[in-house]
């Protein structure tokens, strides 16, 4: 437990699923969707290391995605009911190291700028993520409605990105050696919305 938390604390993927197994990538991925401490896990790069090592059967791809799936529509449940019911406070919560009410106000761009299409694209972009179901259940969006987005967008994040780490790992000799290169790559990736976003809004 002690090996999983600091590999939590220090954002290291592979670590994850070493000491965590299915359990941790579960706890992870919920954590991100779900819960306001979140906003800065790896879970991109942690998906796609995870279906990598599916692919060298490290472990079962049938029963990653699924735990993956569920794990992200419940947490992306969690945080909707979180916002409905504790949402104001949000919006009076001072900047810390894990919260800035930056994020906040771009998650609020997000949502203008994609409407209810917000739920499934925030998957893809770290930070927004976390939030936006959060500000989902802060703007009393119908949970029915929430929930078909929610599903959509957890079986489209979770399944792909697992698929896609399952996929080079098949196609790639040796790629269980390139975890580092690969992650990395993920990251940068995954982060490109967030620049792109920062650069307009600067313009």
């Amino acid at each position: 437990m002690h090996a999983f938390l600091y590999a939590c604390i220090h954002l290291n993927p592979l670590a994850i699923i070493k000491f965590g197994g299915y359990i941790g990538i579960a706890l992870l991925i919920f954590a991100e969707s779900g819960i306001l401490l979140g906003v800065f896990f790896p879970g991109d790069s942690l998906l796609f290391i995870a279906g990598l090592l599916a692919a060298h059967s490290i472990l079962s791809f049938p029963l990653l995605v699924i735990i993956v799936i569920l794990a992200a529509i419940l947490g992306d449940s969690t945080g909707y009911w979180f916002g409905a019911k504790m949402g104001d406070t949000l919006f009076k919560r001072p900047n810390s190291r894990f919260f800035k009410q930056e994020y906040v106000g771009r998650t609020q761009k997000f949502f203008e700028a994609y409407g209810g299409r917000a739920i499934i694209l925030a998957r893809f972009v770290p930070i927004v993520r976390t939030l936006a179901p959060v500000l989902a259940g802060v703007g009393q969006m119908h949970y029915s409605r929430f929930l078909s987005f929610n599903v959509i967008g957890g079986v489209t994040w979770g399944a792909g990105m697992v698929s896609l780490g399952y996929f080079l790992g098949s196609v790639v000799p040796n790629s269980e050696h390139y975890v580092l290169p690969f992650s990395l790559t993920i990251v940068a990736l995954s982060l490109l919305p967030v620049l792109i976003s920062y650069l307009r809004g600067k313009k």
